[in-house]
């Protein structure tokens, strides 16, 4: 059963639409300065995954489940095709669509992952970094980070974990992500989600951070074997988000320059 995303339009309408995917505890905002970049040339998009941001919360989360939530919110919109972006378990949603639907995918653009099995230890820590914070307890998102920091010792990923809190009405804290499923189904979006036969024969760009260990020079055979079409870039400059890190490269890769 698909969910309703949220979604955030980040301008160009009347181009060519582009869908945009998040990665793992991160939502739409993550995407609002390139996005408006990208929005020269495309109606930007971005989408909220179930479990995440302001989309609802459900205990199925399964890249199946959330490609079926594309391509519900696709057809709510009587959208046919859209140029698909996707970053890190967004990347791994937006290959399964591909392959599975490639009539509803224009062009795929994957950023920094790889279809193979992941195993995040940096993840475990991260999860039960949050899953011990005490919410009542808890005065501010600065304060959240520094109880962070036994578990998770990148500031960066402190402050990024931190934006997944958010006020309630009577001014305490609640989590935005459905902590509790997204931390039974790691397991889960970790595992390869591509079949052998997965294949999408359609134009298809890698963006890879040179810096970063998700998608490295040994995968490049296993990405030509599902997307034969594809081009590969490796921004070396750039960690696990190239989107941030490197911007304006990003956005003129993406662009076709």
């Amino acid at each position: 059963m698909s969910v309703h995303l949220h979604h955030v339009d980040l301008g160009g309408e009347g181009n060519p639409p582009m869908l945009v995917l998040h990665g793992l505890l991160g939502s739409s905002r993550n995407w609002l300065s390139t996005g408006r970049d990208l929005a020269q040339h495309y109606h930007v998009i971005a989408l909220d995954a179930r479990n995440h941001g302001k989309s609802p919360h459900d205990p199925a989360m399964t890249y199946d489940a959330m490609v079926g939530d594309i391509v519900a919110w696709m057809d709510a919109r009587q959208m046919a095709q859209a140029v698909v972006v996707g970053h890190s378990m967004g990347g791994k949603t937006a290959m399964l669509l591909a392959c599975r639907h490639p009539e509803r995918v224009e062009r795929l653009v994957v950023v920094d992952i790889a279809p193979k099995d992941y195993s995040w230890a940096a993840h475990r820590g991260e999860f039960m970094a949050m899953n011990e914070l005490d919410l009542i307890s808890l005065k501010s998102r600065a304060e959240a980070e520094m109880r962070f920091e036994a578990r998770v010792t990148n500031l960066g990923t402190r402050k990024f974990l931190a934006t997944n809190l958010d006020r309630t009405e009577d001014d305490g804290w609640r989590w935005t992500i459905n902590l509790p499923v997204l931390t039974e189904t790691l397991a889960v979006l970790e595992k390869n989600n591509l079949g052998q036969g997965d294949h999408y024969d359609g134009q298809t760009l890698f963006v890879v951070g040179g810096r970063s260990r998700y998608a490295e020079s040994g995968d490049h055979d296993l990405i030509r074997h599902h997307f034969p079409q594809v081009q590969i870039e490796t921004i070396a400059e750039s960690g696990h988000n190239p989107h941030m890190d490197s911007r304006e490269t990003f956005v003129r890769l993406v662009m076709g320059g």
